[in-house]
């Protein structure tokens, strides 16, 4: 029989989706290819005892796309997702002095995405891949997504990571799954989420909020564009682009205020009355959340990239385009300006009198910032550095993108205390829902979107509600057999 191709798509304009599924039967092989419009996807290739059977096997997979809503369309007639990578220049430093690095680990890309938390550092760069290390700079388990790292984000428990590809990926279990699809028209500049809900500040200086059925729910355009800040609370939406921050009420009912900063906004963190912009002209700056007002000031000696503050609020610190790092007090009085020795830092995060960096040359740096180690260092004392290896052997997670990719277990074998769930239909639209009791039955789960099949049952480790009356799952997602 001759070799046939089969190729879909699924765009839609208010959902998200924009991604292409393709296939080809060449005799007893069948070749599947999918991902997002316009790239090149991942390939998975089968074979089966006769072409009978091959055909088959490619009627099914096409059937359950189309159900799903794919079409068939023209390859190329649907434009790709615009991508705009971060362009960064990163000069040495003028300090004197090096600051007193712990560990460092070298990602091999440039890194924008941090996290740590009590338990790992988290690091992702702009190759898509993303390590997680103890704190002591062991190196833990790599995830592999398919393209480059935008940021990384905690909700909770929870953590994400967004692409360059248009998917928010949640890292939380063993196996990452996309949790989110942003819009094609939307170019992604920087994330945050909030019990669920998804805030995408991008390019053109738009804001965008996703609840957690990748359902659109408000949109704003601010007065600037280049938009690399947003943070959000309860009570509002901290948007950062190149006329400075407006703040917008969490439901985008109204314009709250806008502050306009000494330069465009290149970075953004939050406490729990302020906001921190770091900016293009050389400074950092505090917003009172309520008014907008500016309340302090701090001023490094370039462009300032990133910046965090330790949680009490005593120390606020900056990292600037010529790999320097400082730290002022809370009044903005300059306490030190040290070195990196790992280029310039994009991202950093403080815990426990460690600062975590990281930077242009994809090292997450790992510094003592306790006042006796940062005195030494001002006198040209500083531990000798490990370079963190990772190891041969490391496991390296992808993403499961398709029903085929998810791991089954019998009703007999499922992991005991596992809670089930299924796919039903409500409204048009393919939910999940809670089939164990003891739950909210009303209540939907979010549940990755590619692995969903109408009337399918899985087995989950756990569910946590949400103060949004939806769950989340913890742990792995087994298919029902």
């Amino acid at each position: 029989m001759a070799r046939e191709t089969t190729y879909l798509e699924l765009s839609q304009d208010g959902g998200g989706a924009h991604k292409f599924y393709e296939v080809t039967v060449d005799g007893t092989s069948v070749s599947v290819r999918y991902g997002r419009i316009g790239a090149d996807g991942q390939l998975q290739n089968s074979s089966f005892p006769t072409a009978e059977k091959a055909w088959a096997a490619a009627a099914k997979k096409i059937g359950e796309k189309v159900r799903k809503g794919y079409a068939p369309a023209v390859q190329g007639q649907r434009a790709a997702r615009a991508v705009t990578r971060r362009q960064v220049t990163s000069a040495p430093s003028t300090a004197r002095a090096v600051a007193p690095v712990l560990w460092r680990f070298r990602t091999g890309a440039a890194a924008f995405g941090i996290h740590v938390d009590e338990d790992r550092c988290w690091v992702g760069n702009q190759s898509g891949d993303v390590y997680t290390l103890s704190h002591g700079g062991e190196v833990l388990a790599r995830y592999s997504l398919p393209d480059g790292v935008k940021c990384l984000v905690a909700d909770d428990f929870w953590i994400y990571a967004g692409c360059d590809d248009g998917t928010v990926y949640d890292l939380s279990a063993k196996v990452p799954f996309g949790a989110y699809d942003i819009a094609p028209d939307v170019d992604i500049f920087w994330l945050d989420i909030r019990e669920g809900v998804l805030n995408v500040s991008d390019a053109g200086g738009g804001l965008t909020v996703i609840d957690h059925e990748e359902e659109f729910q408000w949109s704003r355009k601010s007065g600037g564009n280049h938009a690399w800040m947003v943070r959000a609370d309860d009570r509002a939406v901290y948007h950062g682009h190149t006329a400075g921050v407006t703040a917008y009420a969490a439901d985008g009912g109204a314009e709250l205020w806008h502050t306009a900063t000494n330069g465009g906004v290149l970075f953004g963190w939050q406490e729990e009355h302020t906001v921190f912009a770091g900016t293009g002209r050389n400074v950092v700056q505090r917003l009172s959340k309520a008014t907008g007002a500016i309340k302090a000031s701090y001023r490094c000696d370039t462009a300032v990239y990133s910046c965090a503050t330790s949680p009490d609020g005593r120390h606020v610190f900056a990292g600037d385009s010529s790999s320097s790092v400082y730290c002022f007090d809370a009044d903005g009085r300059r306490l030190w300006k040290l070195g990196t020795g790992s280029g310039s830092a994009l991202s950093m995060q403080y815990l426990d009198e460690r600062l975590y960096l990281v930077t242009t040359d994809g090292s997450l740096v790992c510094v003592d910032a306790s006042e006796a180690a940062i005195a030494a260092a001002q006198q040209g004392t500083v531990p000798k550095a490990v370079d963190v290896k990772s190891a041969a052997a490391l496991p390296v997670y992808t993403p499961a993108v398709s029903a085929a990719a998810v791991a089954t277990v019998s009703a007999a074998a499922a992991p005991a205390g596992g809670v089930v769930v299924e796919c039903v239909q409500q409204g048009g639209r393919l939910r999940v829902q809670v089939v164990s009791g003891g739950f909210e039955s009303s209540w939907n789960v979010q549940f990755p979107r590619g692995i969903r099949e109408a009337g399918a049952r899985y087995v989950v480790d756990g569910l946590h509600p949400a103060s949004g009356g939806f769950y989340r799952v913890r742990g792995e997602i087994r298919r029902l057999v």
